[in-house]
């Protein structure tokens, strides 16, 4: 489930809020910005205590797309859709189906200003499914043409943010030998496990499910309980899991020297970012490391590119980070300001300028 966290200051466009017709699920749809073109951001399948919380889910993803599309170059604006489950609830293929059917056509309605994809708890079928009722959806299954699970990009990206950070805190971007956590082994925090472990990384990893506690053998990892990650000595902690994971209690116990990993949001507060830097611990922005599947759907749908020159763009978010953080050295504010910083300049000068911007 959720972090609960309060509901953010409300900047958007324009917000659906539906109970799909078909499955009777919460299912919002918020578009936060159209300025540099159509929206793109995942729809979420999550479990939520309440409304509120899947609603305040939608808002924060969504103005972090924003963020993230605009940062990372992309002629994009900001958006993300949320099915929200209740405590326990679980579907069968029928109401699954229902659920995505329902999305399409909330997707639908706000023609064209906002394009929808796989993300936690959402799979490429899925949106095979909403392309039944909108033509809004990107990340179709390879089988029929689309561009496939972008959790490979996403994870190629993470790691040359990771290098990029080891760089900056050890001196060095090799590896081989470093202590890394990875808190949260889905589709990103696996992939990217599975690639540090081959590569000679001393790892501890956790999931809130136990049953990933397997591949943590499988890769001679170490295993952490849940919430209990944070205390463990590393070089870099990588939040890979859900959001709102780092609180003021968290980052005042984190034994890292740097944060840098794929969760949306895992800062519960934006003043975690500067309480990291008090605490003299370098922050990778999420929405600036945890690019590389936005910059792969959205180039790949768009058709600039090949497949090879694509991929090279999401490695070159090793450079953007190294960017960020000569930006906040020399201006003397945290990472995160500084992102955010590159991210309004291109906000400010609109769209058109997006396609090789950071390449």
């Amino acid at each position: 489930m959720s972090h609960t966290l309060p509901l953010p200051e409300f900047t958007h466009e324009r917000v659906e809020v539906i109970t799909g017709r078909r499955s009777g699920l919460f299912i919002a749809v918020a578009l936060h910005s159209s300025v540099l073109g159509s929206a793109l951001g995942g729809a979420r399948l999550w479990t939520y205590d309440h409304w509120n919380d899947a609603l305040g889910d939608a808002l924060r993803l969504s103005a972090a797309m924003t963020l993230k599309n605009a940062a990372a170059g992309l002629d994009a604006g900001g958006g993300k859709a949320v099915i929200g489950l209740a405590p326990g609830e679980t579907l069968d293929a029928e109401r699954r189906r229902a659920a995505f059917l329902d999305l399409g056509d909330a997707v639908e309605s706000l023609h064209g200003l906002y394009r929808t994809a796989e993300d936690v708890g959402s799979t490429t079928d899925d949106m095979l499914v909403v392309s039944e009722r909108t033509e809004h959806v990107v990340g179709l299954p390879d089988a029929v043409g689309g561009s496939g699970e972008p959790a490979g990009p996403t994870s190629l990206g993470v790691y040359e943010a990771l290098r990029a950070t080891l760089e900056r805190v050890t001196g060095s971007a090799d590896v081989e030998g470093r202590r890394i956590t990875v808190s949260g082994l889905g589709q990103v925090g696996g992939r990217l496990a599975v690639r540090l472990a081959a590569e000679g990384a001393v790892l501890t990893v956790t999931d809130v499910n136990p049953a990933k506690r397997d591949l943590a053998g499988d890769l001679g990892a170490a295993w952490s309980q849940p919430g209990m990650e944070h205390l463990v000595p590393a070089d870099v902690f990588v939040p890979a899991g859900i959001g709102g994971l780092l609180t003021a209690e968290v980052i005042d116990e984190l034994d890292a020297k740097a944060v840098c990993g794929p969760a949306n949001n895992p800062l519960a507060s934006h003043e975690g970012a500067a309480q990291l830097a008090g605490r003299g611990i370098l922050y990778a922005p999420d929405f600036v490391v945890n690019a590389g599947g936005v910059i792969y759907l959205d180039l790949v749908a768009k058709q600039l590119g090949t497949r090879v020159e694509i991929m090279d763009r999401v490695a070159a978010i090793g450079d953007t980070v190294r960017r960020v953080f000569d930006d906040a050295e020399s201006r003397s504010v945290t990472p995160l300001e500084a992102a955010e910083g590159i991210a309004a300049a291109r906000l400010a000068a609109g769209a058109g300028h997006g396609a090789h911007a950071l390449a």
